[in-house]
């Protein structure tokens, strides 16, 4: 066929649907209403007039559309220009579910507009209604289970240690979550940067927006810029039609943490500058500059200086982030911390195996202590799992890791000294001595002496009995 003899095939047929589209809804549907600019009635079929109790159809022609249908929208629709696509209507003792179009002439300006009856009982949208409604319940769903994928999973309470190193680490990172600079983290491999980054983001004002993760070191080169700044609709052959949204807008009102920020390539290093600088970003394929309200959260376990002296990273970017920095020990350095982490590991990983509690010996802490720990506590959860399934005792002991963790020094015995007293000892000659001081500088005024110790003088005369205290 011809494209001359197509054009005039599609020309006829487009007419003869504008031709018969009224007359067969006006078959089909539970009542038509055809009214001119001024929402008055210029026709209405044979249907409608049996709704409206109404004997003679000619009798309401001419009239205002609102005196013959009381709830009606029509004269809206011919005021706005506006369709009402799907609506229910109180029409006398029935529910009726309509649609109003408005009807425009060959210049656009509407003259009037069409008003149908699709259903006489709005209960026949019931099915329709039901899958909205669980469609609806579905997206809601899916939107909180995200919502809750999105915020910290731990706190501080989480990064485990009372080693002075740990100590001084989780309180620079509390004064961290007060302020919104950009914090940079420091450390080795499975020192736990990441769940320090969601313990300072738990604890800051935007612990109730969302916090987005992005691993630098996971993401192809090539990825990156459409995973940092969404792309657009159409930006690419493959791009989704829609467009999507990057993690800067994902952040928003959030947290953005960047991890292994040491391997981002030097064009994405400036793209990422100037999006922190100017709280501004770029989708792909775009032209238009989207504002975010980003808090960053850097970290990496290289060495930054070094990686800016060989080339590899921008030094306005390490200015940019490192604002506040907190550099994490690593486990060899607070083995002091060990049997904490180990217990907490111990517990989460038998529930996290359906595996009943299990306990740690002391020579089985002590065996571990031996260890220089690269992987760090990644490295720790992944041998004290390996013994947890190789073996069925309660009490974990030395030689259950001695299977995963062979070759390591045993600890040596520690010898006791002869003259070595026990803590209850000490503690009895210490505040011996204190009470003493107290009662010679009183003067021997035991009352004074009471109130100098911050104790009543009950309480002293009966440490004075009990420590064997001769008076002065």
């Amino acid at each position: 066929m011809s494209p001359e003899h197509f054009l005039a095939d599609a020309e006829r047929i487009r007419q003869r649907v504008i031709d018969t589209l009224l007359a067969e809804f006006a078959e089909l549907s539970e009542g038509v209403v055809i009214v001119d600019r001024d929402a008055r009635i210029v026709w209405m079929n044979d249907k409608y007039p049996r709704h409206l109790m109404v004997h003679d159809a000619a009798d309401i022609i001419g009239r205002p559309v609102e005196e013959v249908i009381p709830n009606s929208l029509m004269r809206q629709v011919v005021s706005t220009g506006k369709p009402i696509m799907l609506d229910i209507m109180e029409l006398g003792h029935e529910s009726v579910v309509v649609m109003r179009l408005p009807v425009r002439d060959e210049h656009g300006e509407v003259i009037g507009g069409v008003g149908m009856v699709i259903f006489d009982d709005a209960r026949q949208l019931a099915p329709v209604v039901s899958r909205f409604q669980s469609l609806r319940t579905e997206l809601a769903d899916t939107r909180r289970k995200l919502d809750e994928a999105r915020r910290s999973k731990y706190t501080f309470a989480s990064f485990i240690g009372a080693s002075p190193r740990c100590v001084a680490v989780k309180n620079k990172a509390r004064r961290a979550a007060r302020a919104a600079s950009p914090v940079l983290i420091l450390g080795e491999t499975g020192t736990g940067k990441e769940l320090l980054a969601h313990a300072i983001h738990a604890a800051s004002p935007r612990a109730g927006g969302p916090f987005v993760a992005v691993n630098i070191a996971a993401v192809p080169e090539t990825l990156l810029e459409a995973e940092f700044f969404g792309v657009a609709p159409g930006a690419y052959t493959g791009a989704e039609r829609k467009g999507r949204s990057g993690k800067f807008e994902l952040a928003q009102g959030g947290t953005l943490f960047l991890d292994e920020i040491g391997d981002m390539s030097p064009a994405l290093q400036s793209k990422l500058l100037r999006a922190l600088q100017e709280k501004e970003i770029e989708p792909v394929g775009s032209n238009r500059l989207i504002s975010v309200d980003v808090r960053i959260i850097a970290a990496t376990s290289r060495d930054l200086p070094k990686e800016i002296e060989a080339g590899r990273f921008r030094a306005d970017l390490f200015y940019r982030l490192n604002v506040i920095t907190l550099d994490v020990p690593p486990l060899r350095d607070r083995l002091d911390d060990l049997p904490f982490i180990a217990e907490a590991l111990t517990d989460s990983l038998a529930r996290q195996l359906d595996e009943p509690p299990r306990s740690l010996s002391r020579a089985a802490l002590d065996y571990l202590a031996h260890h220089s720990w690269p992987g760090n506590v990644r490295e720790l959860a992944n041998v004290l799992e390996r013994a947890l399934l190789m073996s069925d005792a309660d009490c974990l002991d030395q030689a259950d890791f001695e299977q995963v963790l062979p070759g390591l020094v045993r600890p040596p015995a520690r010898p006791v000294a002869e003259n070595a007293r026990t803590l209850d000892q000490i503690q009895q000659a210490t505040e011996r001595q204190a009470i003493a001081d107290a009662i010679a500088a009183a003067g021997g005024n035991k009352a004074q002496a009471a109130r100098s110790l911050g104790i009543s003088r009950a309480s002293l005369y009966e440490k004075i009995a009990a420590l064997g205290i001769a008076a002065p």
